[in-house]
C-alpha cells in the first residue's frame, strides 16, 4: 500500500462492503471513492445525478405555492402531509448535505439553509422538517460506516430525526449497550426510519460514564403524541420512549470523540460539509427558517395591505404604515445577509484548510442569533399594524406570526447567551 496517501484516503482505500462487487460504473459515479456501498440502482433506492445550488433552489422555489397551500392543514395535523415529505425526496431536496457516497450532493451547510429558508416562505412547520430531515445525514455520517450501510444500504432515501438532549441511560453489555430513555422534541418523527438520541452509560452504581449518541430504527421507540403549541405546531416535534433497546457498537457514537471532529465516519469523507463543526456558526440552519417565515410574512402582509382601506382611506398612503414596511424590510434583508454571510464564510473556511477558526465559531453564532432577532423585531411590527382581521384563525398571518417567534425561541437561538460568549471573546483576543 502506498505510504504516501492520507489515513482517509488508506481507509477508504481498504473498506470494501461485501456487496461491493456488484456495483456497475453507473452505480460508482454516486460515490466518493472506489468500492463503495450505494445500491440505490439495484435495490430500489431513488438516486439521482448530482445537482448544483441553482437548480436546488429552483425545486425549493417550486413547492413554496404547495406548502403554503397545505399550511393550514399541516398545523391542525400537527405534522407535516406525507405528501409534503414526497415531495421533497420526489425533489431530491434531502440529498442537500448527504454523503455522495450515498447518492447525495454534498453541497455546503449554505445551500441547505437557503432551501430552508426558501420553503419557510410558504410554510415554517413544513420547512422546520425539512431542516431536520435534511441536516441529519450529516450527523449520520460521523457513525461508522456499517451504521450508515444499515440506513442507506439498501435504499438511501431513509430518513432520520434526532432527539439531542442526553437523557438516555446506557448499560454496557456484551457488544453494545442497552438503552432506555424517554427523549423530547423529535421534529418530523413521523416520518423517519430511524433516531437518533443521546445519553450517558450507567454502572450498577448508578454513575454516569461517557456520553454517546446512539442510532436505532423508528420500529423500536414509542411515539408519544405530546406535541400540542402556539407555534410551529405542525413539525410533529414529539417525543419518544425506549425501553431496553440493544444497541450494537457500530451504532454508538462517543460524544468526545466526536466533539473532537475524530468520530469514524469522518475518515471516508472530504467534502467541506463534513468537517462542519456543531454548537455554533450551525446555529444557522434554524435562523434560515425563522429569516424564510419573516419573508413570507412580508410578502403576504403586502399582498393584504396593498387593497386595503380603513374608514374609506387607503392604508398604504399612511406614512406610518410605509416608515413600517421600509423598516420591517431593512431588518429581514440585513438578518438574511448577515447569518448567510456567516455560513458563506464558513464553508468557504473549510473548503480551505478543514478548519473554523474560534472567531468564526462565536461570530457565527452570534450572527445566526441576531439575525433570528432582526426577523422577529420585524414580523412583531407588521403585525402590530395589520390591523383586525389579521387575527383571525383563518388568517395566514396570525400563523407566521406564532410560527416565526416558537422558531425564534429555539435554545440555540438565544440571542443573550451569544453576545456574551461573543464579547467574552472577543475581549480575551485582545
Amino acid at each position: 500500500m502506498n505510504a504516501g496517501l492520507p489515513l482517509a484516503a488508506v481507509v477508504r482505500h481498504i473498506y470494501r462492503p461485501a456487496a461491493a462487487s456488484v456495483l456497475t460504473s453507473t452505480d460508482r459515479r454516486f460515490s466518493g471513492g472506489p468500492c463503495l456501498t450505494s445500491l440505490t440502482s439495484i435495490l430500489g433506492g431513488r438516486a439521482s445525478d448530482k445537482i448544483g445550488r441553482e437548480e436546488v433552489l429552483a425545486r425549493a422555489q417550486s413547492l413554496v405555492p404547495v406548502l403554503a397551500e397545505r399550511s393550514e392543514a399541516c398545523e391542525k395535523m400537527r405534522r407535516a402531509p406525507d405528501e409534503t415529505v414526497r415531495d421533497y425526496v420526489d425533489h431530491g431536496l434531502l440529498r442537500v448535505c448527504q454523503p455522495g457516497r450515498y447518492g447525495g450532493y454534498d453541497l455546503g451547510y449554505d445551500v441547505l439553509c437557503e432551501v430552508v429558508q426558501t420553503l419557510a416562505r410558504g410554510c415554517g412547520s413544513q420547512a422546520w422538517v425539512y431542516m431536520v430531515l435534511a441536516d441529519n445525514p450529516l450527523k449520520l455520517a460521523a457513525y461508522d460506516l456499517k451504521a450508515q450501510d444499515d440506513v442507506w444500504g439498501e435504499d438511501t432515501t431513509k430518513k432520520l430525526c434526532v432527539a439531542v438532549s442526553a437523557v438516555g441511560r446506557a448499560t454496557e453489555v456484551e457488544g453494545g449497550v442497552v438503552w432506555n430513555g424517554v427523549h423530547g422534541f423529535s421534529s418530523g418523527i413521523d416520518h423517519a426510519d430511524w433516531v437518533m438520541c443521546g445519553g450517558f452509560v450507567y454502572d450498577e452504581q448508578g454513575n454516569k460514564g461517557r456520553g454517546m449518541m446512539v442510532l436505532m430504527p423508528t420500529s423500536e421507540v414509542t411515539i408519544i403524541d405530546d406535541w400540542h403549541v402556539v407555534g410551529l405546531a405542525g413539525t410533529g416535534s414529539k417525543s419518544f420512549e425506549v425501553r431496553n433497546v440493544f444497541i450494537p457498537t457500530h451504532r454508538i457514537l462517543d460524544k468526545a470523540q466526536n466533539d473532537a471532529g475524530q468520530s469514524p465516519g469522518m475518515l471516508f469523507y472530504d467534502a467541506p460539509v463534513m468537517k462542519l463543526p456543531r454548537g455554533g456558526v450551525s446555529a444557522v440552519s434554524y435562523t434560515a427558517a425563522v429569516v424564510g417565515i419573516a419573508q413570507g410574512f412580508l410578502q403576504n402582509f403586502y399582498e393584504i395591505t396593498s387593497p386595503r382601506k380603513s374608514r374609506g382611506n387607503s392604508v398604504a398612503d399612511q406614512p406610518g404604515i410605509q416608515m413600517s414596511v421600509g423598516l420591517a424590510a431593512a431588518e429581514i434583508e440585513a438578518a438574511e445577509r448577515m447569518y448567510l454571510g456567516a455560513i458563506r464564510e464558513t464553508m468557504a473556511a473549510l473548503a480551505r484548510d478543514g478548519k473554523v477558526s474560534q472567531e468564526m465559531h462565536y461570530q457565527g453564532k452570534r450572527n445566526a442569533c441576531y439575525a433570528a432577532q432582526l426577523s422577529l423585531n420585524a414580523v412583531q411590527r407588521l403585525f402590530n399594524i395589520a390591523g383586525g382581521r389579521a387575527l383571525m384563525n383563518e388568517g395566514v398571518l396570525q400563523r407566521q406570526f406564532r410560527d416565526c417567534f416558537a422558531a425564534a425561541a429555539h435554545h440555540s437561538l438565544v440571542w443573550e447567551s451569544a453576545a456574551i460568549d461573543y464579547g467574552r471573546h472577543a475581549l480575551r483576543a485582545q
